[in-house]
């Protein structure tokens, strides 16, 4: 069997700058974390959860302490980020934003990525304007997934949008990761989205140790099976 990927945290430490003086969102955080299946992370707001996904994105530095990606050795892996805000280009084609990170693509490039997330290929020249909120985000993730990441991270991606779409696309990340075996690293305030989503949830508490709690019921799953709704008691106790 293939080893796990593994994200290793040592002794990381992540301050800001704030009108009132610094902001430490983490203080000598040492984890690791697995990176298979759908991990989620939740807490309350402030508690480090965009911060962390940014760290492992390395679209940030710790200002102390290391993050590495280890296989056996040291990687350096693939990552693709997927935010609350589809953030797409307003003067390209659906098209034209799932390809943005290929010099060279044809239409026929372009297609499978549009069945991956479940668009119709009548979209492929559609403006973002024309998109529903729930379309612009199916074009987010493709656009993600063109790079052939070895790592999802989503922050949020779904928190803007109503029930039944929310939904939907839940039920699409889970199909997305068994079908590309990519890593997902998603956070959310709703503690229900993680259960229906997650092989492990990650509770965060500024200034204190994360705890996780694996999640090994089948898909799909029903927030009424007992071992769920002892997981949701269990985390709140920690949140509340």
């Amino acid at each position: 069997m293939e080893a796990v990927a593994i994200c290793q945290l040592k002794n990381v430490t992540k301050t800001y700058a704030s009108a009132h003086g610094s902001q430490e969102i983490f203080s000598d955080l040492t984890l690791e974390l697995p990176l298979e299946g759908i991990t989620v992370l939740v807490g309350r707001s402030g508690c480090g959860k965009t911060t962390l996904l940014r760290l492992l994105s390395d679209l940030e530095k710790p200002d102390i302490g290391e993050i590495s990606f280890r296989m056996g050795k040291k990687y350096q892996p693939k990552v693709g980020m997927v935010f609350q805000e589809s953030r797409l280009l307003p003067w390209l084609t659906v098209a034209e934003n799932i390809m943005l990170s290929r010099s060279r693509w044809q239409e026929a490039d372009v297609l499978p990525f549009l069945d991956m997330v479940g668009l119709e290929h009548s979209t492929l020249h559609m403006k973002p304007a024309s998109l529903s909120g729930g379309m612009a985000h199916r074009v987010a993730i493709a656009r993600a997934l063109v790079y052939a990441p070895d790592l999802l991270l989503m922050d949020e991606p779904f928190a803007a949008l109503d029930y039944f779409t929310r939904m939907a696309l839940q039920q699409k990340v889970i199909e997305i990761q068994q079908q590309t075996n990519t890593a997902v690293i998603f956070v959310t305030h709703n503690v229900d989205e993680a259960l229906l989503l997650a092989k492990r949830i990650l509770v965060l508490k500024k200034g204190e140790t994360p705890v996780a709690f694996p999640v090994t019921e089948t898909y799909p799953r029903h927030l009424e099976q007992p071992v769920l709704v002892q997981c949701k008691q269990d985390i709140l106790r920690l949140l509340l």
